[in-house]
């Protein structure tokens, strides 16, 4: 199942996909164009990985790395689907990352890799923003990198981790004003998502609404005030994201 929260008719709600619509959880039809979308879960916990394709890493003049690089973010820097995400008007470059989003659903420690898929509640769609002016190293990004308001589009959906037979098989895609500039696959992940609930779980407890954001494949590129871009990933969703300028806010 694919489910989605929205505001509509001045209250949030549960709602699903059905035929192309929104079903709400009081029995209404709506259409995409007739809500304002959340965030499909509310983020607890929120951790990112850096390098975690090897192309990447390589577009980057990096080596791959031999442990995951992972970092926090704060709840605030998420929006929903069809949502604006602010570019300032100092920086001189400012890309998208298309990433799998994986939710974990129930309490996790010391977790084998072999068990990690049984914690899993489902999956979604980040595009996490970044911006290289404030970058210190890619093995340190500081806050202001991935930590902004507005910086992480997700969505539309979460998806039932059953309903996602291989999510290491998954094609990743993002588009900018209609054009094609970043295309990959989740298997050419370095570190894998069995790999890293078993990481992340053998020295912190994981909670039911943390997510892990495992990376972005090459191909990203700078964005403008006024873009449209979409991250869509086969099975999980296309998110759709407009970035705006200062004057916006």
């Amino acid at each position: 199942m694919k489910r989605a929260r929205v505001v509509y008719d001045g209250a949030i709600h549960d709602a699903f996909e059905f035929e192309g619509k929104l079903k709400l959880a009081d029995g209404r039809i709506a259409a995409e164009e007739e809500v304002v979308w959340l965030p499909p879960i509310q983020p607890r916990t929120v951790f990112a990985l850096g390098l975690n394709y090897a192309d990447h890493a390589k577009e980057l003049a990096f080596n791959a790395p031999t442990e995951p690089l992972v970092f926090l973010k704060g709840p605030n820097t998420f929006i929903g689907h069809r949502a604006h995400t602010r570019r300032p008007s100092d920086v001189t470059f400012m890309h998208y990352e298309c990433e799998l989003a994986v939710v974990i659903g129930k309490m996790a420690r010391n977790v084998k890799a072999e068990d990690a898929y049984h914690y899993i509640k489902g999956y979604t769609v980040a595009n996490d923003y970044a911006i290289r002016d404030y970058l210190e190293n890619y093995y340190r990004p500081n806050l202001r990198v991935k930590n902004r308001d507005t910086c992480t589009p997700i969505g539309p959906w979460l998806v039932d981790a059953k309903d996602v037979s291989d999510p290491m098989n998954l094609s990743l895609r993002t588009y900018v004003n209609g054009k094609l500039t970043q295309e990959g696959t989740t298997k050419d992940m370095i570190f894998s998502i069995h790999e890293l609930i078993a990481y992340l779980s053998s020295f912190m407890t994981l909670n039911d609404g943390d997510i892990i954001l495992t990376g972005t494949p090459k191909g990203s590129v700078d964005t403008a005030v006024g873009d449209e871009v979409i991250t869509e990933i086969d099975g999980i969703g296309r998110l759709v994201n407009t970035i705006v300028g200062d004057d916006a806010f």
